[in-house]
C-alpha cells in the first residue's frame, strides 16, 4: 500500500494544513479588489478563525500521530 499504515495521518496533515494556512490568510490579507457581486469584499472573521483552529488541532494530532509511532 502506498506509503503504508501511514496514510490517513498524512492526508489528516495535509489537509488541516490547508484549512489552518488558507482561512489564516482569508482573513490576514484580503484580496485587493471585489471579484464580483457573489463574493464578499472580507471573508467572516469568526467562521475563518474557527476553521483555522480546528484544522492547526487536526495538523497537530496527524504529527503527534506520526511522531508517536
Amino acid at each position: 500500500m502506498f506509503l503504508g499504515d501511514d496514510l490517513l495521518p498524512f492526508l489528516v496533515l495535509a489537509f488541516g494544513g490547508a484549512l489552518f494556512v488558507g482561512n489564516l490568510l482569508a482573513v490576514v490579507r484580503p484580496p485587493d479588489k471585489q471579484l464580483d457581486d457573489s463574493n464578499l469584499e472580507r471573508a467572516p472573521v469568526v467562521r475563518s478563525l474557527g476553521y483555522s483552529a480546528i484544522g492547526l488541532v487536526a495538523a497537530i494530532w496527524a504529527i503527534a500521530t506520526l511522531v508517536s509511532g
